[in-house]
């Protein structure tokens, strides 16, 4: 029922015509492939590394990297301010669309009633303004304002389906960052030569030949961060867990990993739901292959984190420290002292298959469900404002 009226939100007065069409003729599905070997992922991944180098105003040849694979939204919306600097904007359009409940909501917020934070909602409600403003000036604002603090946006327009952006850290505005960034010595960020490439994260393989691919063209990698979406095994939808072990069903090694995030970085910041840490993440080829019986096996296991990224991209961060490619069925240890950048791994439950039949990502999360993915975002991003701070007091060693 609750998919149904998804696509009756969608369609709107058009949806019984379209059920119409849909039972009126007779329909053929094909899956097709983006290559069919190695050596044509491996050159599609070179083409769409190239249409980001073009776009970037830096070159990423000569700067350090702090990599993030995440989403297009949360990291530009918290270090602009774009959202914050028109709340009374976003009000207006909230009001006029109607959106009474969130309206309470935000008065609930002013009065101190509920803990929700405002930052929260204005950046639920820009997403839906600008969708609803495709194509008019508050496009190109948004563009002049966020390459007025370092952040270039980049379409993917081919190969791909992949947006990035490019963020230059001595560029940032920390009077425009949402206010839980702000910490001390950020005044030092002017002197650093490192950039942030964010890129909307990948399924999949994609992550191992993207990562790959930006490990062996930049100057240096910092950091490797991810956030992305999983189903949980003992949670609840929005909690947050934060994996030290990951077992790849691709490469069918089992990563032992110093992750460099733990439950205290993100539960300051995470209000509706619980942040679980030393968690055990499998990495699936997909997410309609998985039913209850097969993930009974993982639970007895201690496996309570399923998605789909994190295998493939620990698989690349060993081919960047070590001298060799990633082995096969083995146990991998990638501690701190074999990796010499930050490697951190956040999820956010948006399902739990084992209480209903949802497979993973069929659910978009609400304005309630993205509580999880900024308290995830704040810890990364706090991650790396600290360590670029730290660097420049340093003088930047």
């Amino acid at each position: 029922p609750d998919d149904l009226a998804r696509l009756e939100a969608i369609w709107g007065d058009e949806f019984p015509a379209f059920l119409l069409d849909v039972g009126r003729e007779h329909k053929r599905f094909a899956v097709r492939l983006l290559a069919g070997s190695l050596v044509d992922y491996r050159k599609a991944t070179r083409r769409w590394w190239g249409f980001i180098t073009d776009a970037s105003p830096v070159d990423l040849s000569e700067r350090p990297v702090y990599f993030i694979s995440s989403n297009v939204h949360s990291v530009v919306n918290m270090l602009s301010g774009f959202a914050l600097r028109r709340e009374d904007e976003l009000l207006r359009f909230l009001d006029d669309q109607g959106r009474n409940d969130l309206l309470a909501e935000y008065a609930r917020i002013r009065a101190g009633e509920v803990p929700s934070r405002r930052e929260n909602l204005l950046y639920f409600a820009l997403r839906g303004y600008m969708d609803a403003h495709r194509g008019e000036a508050v496009w190109d604002e948004r563009e002049e304002e966020e390459a007025l603090c370092g952040i270039k946006h980049i379409d993917s327009l081919h190969v791909f389906d992949v947006e990035a952006q490019v963020i230059e850290l001595r560029r940032l505005r920390p009077d425009w960052f949402d206010p839980r960034l702000r910490m001390p010595a950020l005044d030092h960020l002017a002197q650093s030569d490192a950039v942030i490439v964010n890129i909307d994260y990948p399924l999949g393989m994609g992550a191992y030949h993207i990562l790959s691919q930006v490990a062996t063209s930049v100057d240096a990698l910092r950091g490797v961060y991810v956030l992305g979406k999983a189903a949980t095994l003992n949670g609840r939808i929005g909690d947050v867990m934060i994996p030290y072990v990951v077992h790849d069903e691709h490469s069918r090694n089992t990563y032992l990993f110093n992750n460099c995030f733990t439950a205290g970085d993100v539960s300051p910041y995470l209000i509706y739901g619980t942040t679980l840490d030393n968690q055990k993440a499998i990495s699936v080829r997909g997410t309609f292959l998985q039913n209850r019986r097969y993930m009974d096996v993982f639970y007895r296991e201690g496996y309570t984190d399923i998605e789909m990224e994190a295998g493939p991209y620990l698989s690349a961060v060993y081919e960047a420290v070590r001298p060799r490619r990633h082995p096969v069925n083995e146990i991998v240890t990638l501690y701190a002292d074999d990796v010499p950048f930050d490697v951190g791994i956040i999820h956010y439950a948006s399902d739990t298959p084992l209480s209903k039949g949802r497979n993973l990502g069929a659910q978009r999360l609400s304005y309630f469900g993205m509580d999880a993915t900024y308290a995830a975002t704040i810890a990364i991003l706090r991650r790396i404002l600290e360590l670029e701070s730290r660097r420049g007091e340093k003088g930047g060693k």
